[in-house]
């Protein structure tokens, strides 16, 4: 956003857990065989009667991505409050559902399309803004699974000023190890089990290795500031990306690639580590847990600002590689990093969890959460399900069972 003027200056004032910005990534696929569907700006015409990039429906908006079978799903604007949340997204995916009825399509949810090609699937959105999609597609290549085939949370978190900047960004860099070990939900490509449970983050680590700084190594680096982000993060990127990106289409802060990114045009923090889930009901409870955990972080409720606000990326990345692998039965055993969260002894990342939510889920009732903790990810639910029959017909079936799920706001079980 830019601002303009002093009354628009104060109306995007937003301090720390004032409101929060969700968006949500879904597949479009055929409604019989459930493969890919390219048909996003058809979906988008049927509501605009134009082919624009995002379209206002109340308090959800719709979106293109860069890939033309995924539809996102946003908040129009921040919101103050969790409350109902999950219901509005799901009311939106019926209506989304409903219109793709012609087209003789659905939605899909998980992070991964469990069987699609994307150097043959692969379309790229073709209207408005497609010569930033192009240009991403020169430079590095967008058909294979790191651009084409995955769907992810990012949750958007406010902040105002550099002293509450420092202070999220430390608190966010904390618990991005341990988001997979909540949201892994990709554990099967081109038809077969990839040995990870967060696979739509491998692939995603290596997608524009042709510019590592893009990316870097997922887990931010340690910054104290505006400045300090701009010159230890952004100005590498935009030197990097310079000799492919000659026009300087890319070379904006959203770029950044990083699990969690500064988004200084609307003051606040994207966590973009988050695989998507069942039902929008089961992300929406992940995003006010981790709300919830990341407030007490930043109010020193296991530990003080000085354990965080310094703390090694080495170690993080180490826990973080561990995780997207075996995402809730990962062994956190660095004594550091569980200090930083008032425990001493080695534990599962699902412990950890446990441990950390406890108290939120004495006060609050929350089912896909309690799912979660007792049952595992959406990722280890769904490789329960295949590897009773580890065959191409039993994982149609699961994944038409996911959809029905995201259909009826309702968790896979198995």
């Amino acid at each position: 956003m830019v601002v303009q003027n002093e009354q628009e200056l104060k109306a995007c004032e937003r301090h720390l857990f004032d409101a929060v910005g969700i968006e949500l990534e879904y597949m479009i696929v055929d409604s019989k065989t459930s493969d890919v569907k390219p048909i996003t700006d058809k979906l988008i015409y049927q509501i605009a009667g134009d082919y624009v990039t995002e379209v206002e429906c109340g308090a959800i908006s719709y979106s293109n991505e860069l890939a033309l079978h995924v539809v996102e799903l946003k908040t129009t604007q921040p919101e103050k409050s969790f409350e109902n949340l999950g219901a509005e997204f799901h009311r939106h995916i019926q209506r989304i559902n409903k219109l793709l009825e012609p087209f003789e399509a659905k939605l899909l949810p998980t992070a991964c399309h469990p069987w699609m090609d994307p150097y043959r699937e692969m379309k790229l959105w073709e209207h408005e803004y497609n010569p930033i999609y192009e240009a991403y597609h020169r430079i590095f290549d967008c058909r294979g699974h790191g651009w084409a085939n995955l769907q992810s949370m990012h949750v958007n978190l406010p902040f105002w000023g550099d002293d509450e900047f420092y202070r999220l960004h430390s608190a966010i860099r904390l618990i991005l190890p341990l988001l997979p070990a909540l949201a892994a939900s990709s554990p099967i490509m081109e038809g077969r089990a990839t040995g990870m449970l967060d696979k739509r983050l491998d692939v995603y680590r290596f997608n524009q290795k042709k510019v590592p700084t893009i990316g870097g190594k997922i887990i931010p680096e340690v910054v104290v500031s505006k400045s300090d982000y701009e010159k230890r993060i952004l100005e590498p990127i935009y030197r990097d990306i310079a000799p492919f990106d000659p026009d300087k289409i890319l070379q904006f802060e959203w770029l950044n690639s990083r699990g969690a990114i500064a988004r200084f045009d609307r003051n606040a923090i994207e966590i973009r580590v988050l695989d998507i889930q069942e039902c929008p009901q089961a992300d929406i409870a992940i995003a006010e847990a981790i709300f919830w955990v990341l407030k007490n972080i930043i109010e020193s409720k296991w530990s003080d600002f000085e354990k965080h606000k310094n703390f090694p990326q080495e170690i993080l990345t180490a826990s973080f590689l561990h995780t997207i692998a075996t995402a809730e039965d990962t062994i956190i055993e660095n004594r550091a990093f569980l200090e930083v969260f008032g425990l001493s002894k080695p534990m599962t990342a699902k412990k950890v969890w446990c441990y950390l939510l406890q108290e939120y889920l004495q006060q609050k009732e929350s089912i896909p959460l309690e799912i979660i903790l007792r049952d595992g990810t959406l990722a280890s639910r769904i490789l329960r399900a295949w590897k009773k029959e580890p065959t191409a017909q039993n994982l149609r079936v699961i994944f038409e069972k996911l959809a029905v799920c995201l259909k009826e706001g309702e968790m896979f079980l198995t």
